[in-house]
């Protein structure tokens, strides 16, 4: 648990563009063999990867003096705590702030240690400024999610487009990620002004980029980053369900069933929403960021060009890498958030054994 998120301090490359996390998609059990992305010429943004040391721990600026009276964020933590500690024992401050602390990470780790496809922690922000303290799900990974066989394999186009299209419909839910048409978006805002239509896009690049008419044929154009996806990435390309075979319908139905008990959760108690004004609330430094995910779905190895483009305020200044953000003003709230942090947990479960699923035996 931290109080006060580091604040980076490197200069933006432009001006932060309104968040792309609204998308349906914007929202990671060891593998074998840990797929990495190694340095490339074309982008420098990393594939996920199975990131061991999770870490939750409370910020040095909470005081630790035999006199100094707890936080707020370990008070209330501290009554949830206490509601489980029969018979009661007597701590000085100290030592009840470091049985809150350590009651309160072994918890937060035994449901986050299933989970190796993205690398996560939670902070509990005091919220002094606010009123009442908060609890932060992070994701620490940055680039493009591993997508083992969906990505890799020789299993038919249709089922790795099936599976392909439930991630990005559902994933953002819980994991801050952005899909391909996040990323065409942004793109198309910067080098064509929000425009989809190759000669819309070609006059844009005229009268507002100065681009010479003669020129224009050597210039991405929208249809030709379309073209460049392969078929597993557009959902036309899946099959129905009834096609699929058992062994990969299963695992989508686990999906989908996880993922309708996630959006179900009241937002004032779920651990994984995604509240961008109560996050500028708590952690204000998050102005100076990039409103981007730092996760992707988008192949890295196709797109290198264009994400490291949308990328680059995040890679210099900092992403949007808040899963979910959820107040609490009493101890019996806490036992509300670790109900939601479970479902989210389990949702997140179900999209990593779909990804990694072995297609020989489906």
């Amino acid at each position: 648990m931290a109080t006060q998120p580091a604040i980076p301090s490197l200069p933006a490359p432009r001006s932060p563009r309104p968040s792309t996390r609204g998308s349906p998609s914007l929202r990671a059990v060891p593998r074998a063999k840990v797929k990495r992305f190694a340095p490339r010429s074309v982008c420098d943004y990393p594939r996920s990867a199975d990131i061991a040391g999770r870490a939750v721990a409370i910020s040095p600026d909470v005081p630790l003096g035999f006199d100094q009276p707890l936080a707020a964020h370990h008070k209330i933590i501290g009554g949830w705590v206490a509601a489980s500690d029969h018979p009661a024992a007597r701590y000085t401050s100290w030592e009840a702030r470091r049985r809150v602390e350590r009651e309160f990470d072994a918890a937060v780790l035994s449901v986050l240690r299933p989970l190796t496809f993205a690398n996560f922690r939670v902070v509990v922000l005091a919220g002094d400024e606010v009123g009442s303290p908060a609890i932060a799900v992070i994701c620490d990974s940055i680039g493009q999610l591993d997508l083992g066989w969906i990505e890799e394999s020789d299993a038919p186009v249709a089922w790795r487009a099936a599976a392909y299209s439930a991630l990005e419909a559902m994933l953002g839910t819980a994991l801050p990620i952005f899909s391909y048409q996040d990323l065409f978006d942004e793109f198309s805002l910067y080098y064509w002004e929000g425009e989809t239509d190759d000669e819309a896009a070609r006059q844009c690049m005229i009268d507002h980029h100065g681009a010479d008419p003669a020129d224009l044929d050597g210039l991405m154009l929208p249809a030709e980053m379309n073209a460049r996806r392969p078929e597993w990435m557009i959902s036309a390309s899946s099959a129905s369900n009834t096609t699929l075979p058992a062994g990969l319908r299963r695992p989508l139905k686990v999906l989908r069933a996880t993922h309708s008990r996630l959006r179900r959760l009241p937002d004032d108690r779920n651990a994984w929403r995604f509240d961008f004004d109560l996050i500028h609330e708590y952690v204000p430094h998050f102005d100076e960021c990039s409103t981007l995910p730092p996760m992707t779905l988008v192949p890295v190895d196709i797109f290198g060009r264009e994400i490291d483009d949308v990328a680059r305020h995040g890679m210099e200044y900092g992403f949007m890498d808040v899963a979910g953000i959820c107040a609490v003003d009493r101890p019996g709230l806490v036992d509300d958030w670790f109900s939601s942090f479970r479902a989210g947990a389990e949702f997140l479960l179900a999209a990593q054994n779909l990804i990694q699923l072995d297609p020989s035996t489906l």
